[in-house]
């Protein structure tokens, strides 16, 4: 982009500080250094200014807001994969291009699911907490602090994309054997891989496993996707893994089937309603009946870099008159 103007870029959060640095170095770069935050005034003002926007997943960047944005604003460049807080369509209807960054956090994402895979059935956050309580450890014991074993136990994977095809290498590592449920049926050399069972009626799968892990993305059709009549299905044995996005779940009733003890347990890195989070999943977590963890199934360094480079490309080609390589289209209904 030499001798052209420099588009004004502006950034919604804190980013690791290579990325910043070298969108400073490409464009008129506008830092979010406090890392809070952006108010809705302060959406409104930055779409009504910039020449691109740099979302993250904490903005709502809605019809509204898009309906708001001024003649320079042609790129929102989200920094992440997930769009569901971006109206594409309106985007799409303003002539506003809309990108993500893809195929970056899969392994990372992988990687926290088969940690909470494993923590909530052999008890890690529980037997870490005995260290640090107030309580001393008795020490070593027969009976004490068992959990279950996940070899040779059955692994239902909602949704058969990348990262629910990440999942399914290192479950079976583990001994798991893999079942799934997709809109489409992988190739037929994946399952061979991964000796997969592929169910075309999520119902029958969900009734059938010992562990179910959500990897699909969240859209209008996977709103409630687990919703209660579905959660109920679940074995009393069974636990469940979400690292996804919260609102696949219908949340209240998964807790309450947890409460009653229809379903064993759960794992979750993602919340209905997050940041809030609902008390009785923090009183189930002190009774070790769920993991939780605060949305960092893809909170790595190099994938954070990554995604930043992404958005850097994207900005790029789009300035440069070529298409962006990550460019999202609005859904067809």
């Amino acid at each position: 982009m030499a001798g052209k103007k420099r588009p004004l870029v502006v950034i919604t959060r804190k980013l690791p500080d290579p990325v910043e640095t070298r969108m400073r170095e490409l464009f008129d770069a506008r830092l979010n250094v406090e890392d809070r935050p952006m108010t809705q005034p302060e959406l409104v003002a930055a779409v009504k200014e910039a020449d691109v926007l740099v979302p993250t997943i904490t903005d709502h960047i809605d019809a509204a807001l898009i309906a708001q944005a001024g003649e320079n604003l042609k790129l929102i460049a989200n920094f992440g994969n997930g769009v569901d807080k971006i109206d594409v369509a309106a985007a799409a209807k303003k002539g506003i291009t809309v990108t993500n960054t893809p195929n970056v956090l899969t392994e990372d994402t992988a990687d926290m699911t088969m940690a909470l895979m494993l923590a909530v059935p052999r008890r890690l956050a529980e037997g870490a907490n005995v260290l640090t309580g107030d309580k001393s450890w008795p020490g070593w014991s027969p009976t004490w602090m068992l959990g279950r074993r996940i070899w040779g136990k059955r692994l239902g994977i909602v949704g058969m994309g990348r990262i629910g095809t990440a999942v399914a290498r290192r479950a079976k590592a583990f001994g798991l054997s893999i079942h799934y449920h997709n809109r489409h049926r992988v190739l037929p050399a994946v399952e061979d891989e991964l000796e997969a069972t592929y169910w075309e009626s999520l119902d029958q799968m969900l009734a059938r496993m010992d562990i179910i892990s959500v990897n699909c993305p969240s859209t209008p059709a996977t709103f409630h996707l687990l919703s209660a009549r579905r959660l109920a299905l679940m074995q009393p044995t069974a636990y469940l893994v979400n690292t996804a996005r919260g609102d696949i779940i219908d949340e209240e009733s998964l807790v309450k089937l947890i409460q009653d003890g229809k379903i064993a347990g759960a794992g979750l890195d993602v919340y209905e309603h997050e940041p809030a989070l609902n008390n009785k999943l923090l009183k189930l977590a002190a009774k070790g009946k769920v993991v939780l963890l605060p949305h960092m199934g893809s909170a790595t360094l190099e994938g954070r870099i990554d995604m930043g480079e992404k958005v850097i490309i994207n900005i790029r080609a789009f300035f440069d008159g070529h298409r962006p390589p990550d460019r999202v289209l609005p859904l067809k209904t």
